[in-house]
Order: structure tokens, then C-alpha cells, then sequence
């Protein structure tokens, strides 16, 4: 079985008892719920990857972020076909606070990684099927 580790970089937006997610649109997690974020290209500065990342998957481009924590686990999955992989998961998680309210949220997909985001209310987002980077930090996350 192969092995491979995989280093992203997520944010938390809360607004108003309303967390920011958007829905995965390829991999073995489609169709569930995650983090806003991605992985981070070479060379790239983590807080960059974020920024470029919600802006992609968000449209959301003027952030304030900290680092919040850094989990990892680990999962075998069918990633490629008919094959199954261990994976590293790593996430680099920051809190955000957004600057400018004025932005349009992507309710549809970015083409790539996302079907689109929304916000959720807690009771949602505790019933929400999500992948299992969020489900391991489901507590930690409103």
C-alpha cells in the first residue's frame, strides 16, 4: 500500500454563531463538507496558500488570520482506482476574521475543489457529513 503525506492549509471563519465550509467537489471526500483551504504550493508561505485558497473557494480576499493549531491523523483510503493509499493528513489551521464585508460569496463551485461554500449554524454543521480532517476537530471548531 502506498504512503504519502499531505500538508494543507485551512481556515476558521465564524460570523454570527455561523461557520464558513465549502462542499468538496472530487476526491474520496465529495460531496462532504471541509475547511475552506488547500494545499500549499511550492515555495508558498502557508498564510499566502490560505489567502489564495479563500479567494478561490470563497471569494473572501481581505483577511486578518493567526495560527490556531496544526493537527494531523492519518487514513487508508481508495484515492486512485481500485487502490487503496495511507495518507498523512497535516493542516495547518488558522482563525480568520474577515476585513471587508463586501465581498460575494462563491455559492457555486470554483471548477476545481469546490462545489461552493456556505455558511452554518452550529445545530447544521453538527449534523453536516464532513471529511474526517473537520470531523477530528469538530469540538474545536465553534
Amino acid at each position: 500500500m502506498d504512503q504519502y503525506t499531505h500538508l494543507g492549509v485551512y481556515g476558521i471563519l465564524v460570523k454570527d454563531n455561523r461557520i464558513l465550509l465549502v462542499q468538496k467537489s472530487r476526491g474520496p471526500h465529495k460531496g462532504k463538507w471541509d475547511l475552506p483551504g488547500g494545499s500549499i504550493e511550492f515555495g508558498e508561505e502557508p498564510l499566502f496558500t490560505l489567502k489564495r485558497e479563500l479567494l478561490e473557494e470563497t471569494g473572501i480576499e481581505e483577511i486578518n488570520a493567526v495560527i490556531h493549531s496544526a493537527p494531523s491523523y492519518t487514513l487508508i483510503h481508495p484515492f486512485r482506482k481500485d487502490q487503496l493509499e495511507e495518507m498523512h493528513h497535516i493542516g495547518i489551521i488558522y482563525k480568520v476574521s474577515i476585513n471587508n464585508e463586501n465581498y460575494i460569496l462563491k455559492v457555486s463551485g470554483d471548477g476545481h475543489d469546490s462545489l461552493g461554500a456556505k455558511w452554518f449554524y452550529k445545530e447544521e454543521f453538527n449534523e453536516l457529513e464532513v471529511t474526517p480532517f473537520v470531523e477530528g476537530i469538530r469540538g474545536q471548531i465553534l
